[in-house]
């Protein structure tokens, strides 16, 4: 008698998804703590702002490699490079609220705190729940576009008042990409963990500036 030793085809979808999300999120906490430490050198060494054309070849560029390399080892590497390099652009913008603001240092924590607060708050629902947030792809799509248009305007034409409400969309965007991936990740729309990581981290990257921002404006300090 032959046994049939074959997994079912929905156990295998579930292990395959677990395994993307278990790898999704220890490759996210690596790149954050290296994020982190490329933006402490950054302070250390007072690095001075890199300027919007350096910042975007480098984003744009080590985001193609990454990509084009996902399936590959050579896709950690960029995931590293890039996540590195976005931490080195941070660490200029982190000592200028220092330096800027009294109680700069709370500044930072309390938007570091409530980054933390809303991606686990997030990530915990859609996990619990098991929501589809895949008909959210299109908006967000979209709604990044405008902002991020929106925001190299605010900068390039110094109009704060726009740069405030960008921040606030880059805020309501971002925890609606953290819904989208999550939900893209459990429900086998996302098999690519270098990709989902990068997409993760990006949201956590925005959403972290963005309340610091907002935080500033609001602090209330000269």
């Amino acid at each position: 008698m032959r046994l049939n030793t074959a997994i079912p085809r929905s156990e295998a979808s579930i292990l395959a998804t677990n395994k993307v999300l278990r790898n999704t999120y220890l490759l996210l906490s690596m790149t954050l703590i290296f994020s982190a430490m490329t933006a402490g050198a950054a302070m250390a060494l007072n690095l001075p702002h890199f300027g919007p054309i350096i910042t975007l070849v480098g984003y744009f560029g080590l985001l193609f490699l990454t990509t084009k390399f996902s399936n590959s080892s050579l896709g950690l590497v960029f995931v590293f490079a890039l996540t590195g390099f976005m931490g080195l652009t941070l660490g200029p913008i982190l000592t200028m609220y220092i330096k800027a603001f009294s109680n700069g240092h709370e500044l930072i924590m309390t938007a570091l705190g409530g980054t933390g607060v809303i991606f686990l708050g997030l990530s915990g629902y859609a996990l619990t729940t098991r929501k589809d947030f895949s008909f959210m792809g299109g908006f967000l799509m979209v709604g990044v576009l405008v902002a991020f248009l929106a925001g190299l305007g605010a900068m390039f034409f110094a109009i704060p008042a726009l740069s405030l409400a960008v921040s606030a969309m880059f805020i309501l965007l971002m925890s609606g990409m953290i819904l989208f991936q999550t939900s893209e990740i459990i429900h086998g729309g996302e098999t690519n963990y270098i990709l989902a990581t990068v997409s993760l981290y990006v949201s956590i990257y925005n959403l972290f500036l963005s309340l610091l921002q907002l935080l500033g404006v609001f602090s209330g300090d000269d």
